[in-house]
């Protein structure tokens, strides 16, 4: 066997249908992007059409086969639409990305009951959602994979994590739950870990430099992430070759978690 066809056999992605949801920036765009180039027909999930369609553009610019889903994840009856509008352009997924987040964090002395249960709905119960949407029919066809995009602060808190980080470690258990379920039958769950990295759903901390210098120099390799420092990644969990990985955290925080 020749060596691409070895890391074909082990990676390639292709005649996989992927749906990534907040796949139209930062981490997730950059998921899709990966995909997408993996071999994968991807469809992209998020609310926003003009940020949609470029990424959608961009993918099928490269060759690959794209399309779009502006959808509402903030709601039970908009998850379920989008899911049902995401199997529309290449059938029922093989891989399910969920990407998508808020990231709200008002002291803890003053969160309120909108800001929490519109944390949950979008980083928690959207997720689970959709798994229980996917998770069976990639189950029954023997083949399928669940990659959940954490944080930080589902392991300690710090920056504010109120919500924010009950709803991501809420997600890492779903991940186990979800694999504790569908394993035997094919389906692999886990979720990526990321550490700072500078996307839009970090803003917020992206405009004080002091505070970015001073988390790039907690990482071991002495910078904060890029959304393209998780393409690798998922293509690994998305493939063949990560079939005896499940239920797992996997981090890709340039060692700051263990720094």
């Amino acid at each position: 066997m020749s060596s691409q066809a070895y890391l074909s056999a082990l990676f390639s992605l292709d005649g996989r249908v992927a749906v990534v949801t907040g796949g139209s920036s930062g981490i997730g765009r950059a998921i899709a992007r990966a995909l997408s180039r993996a071999g994968a027909s991807v469809v992209v999930v998020a609310r926003r059409e003009a940020e949609l369609t470029e990424t959608v553009e961009e993918l099928t610019a490269r060759g690959g086969k794209a399309a779009w889903v502006s959808g509402d994840l903030g709601s039970r009856a908009g998850v379920r639409a989008a899911a049902e509008a995401a199997v529309e352009a290449f059938g029922e997924p093989d891989i399910l990305v969920n990407s998508a987040g808020i990231n709200l964090r008002p002291p803890m002395s003053e969160l309120g009951d909108d800001v929490w249960d519109a944390t949950m709905a979008v980083n928690l119960e959207a997720p689970y959602l959709l798994g229980q949407r996917f998770g069976p029919g990639m189950a029954e066809r023997g083949y399928g994979r669940i990659i959940h995009v954490s944080s930080q602060q589902a392991h300690r808190a710090f920056v504010q994590s109120g919500a924010y980080g009950v709803s991501k470690g809420g997600l890492e258990s779903l991940a186990r739950s979800q694999a504790e379920a569908w394993s035997p039958y094919g389906v692999t769950a886990n979720t990526l870990v990321p550490g700072f990295v500078m996307t839009p759903l970090n803003a917020r901390l992206s405009a004080d430099p002091e505070r970015v210098a001073s988390l790039a120099a907690r990482t071991m390799v002495g910078r904060n992430g890029l959304a393209e420092d998780f393409e690798a990644a998922a293509v690994f969990l998305a493939g063949a070759g990560s079939a005896y990985v499940t239920g797992q955290s996997i981090f890709v925080d340039g060692g700051l978690s263990v720094h």
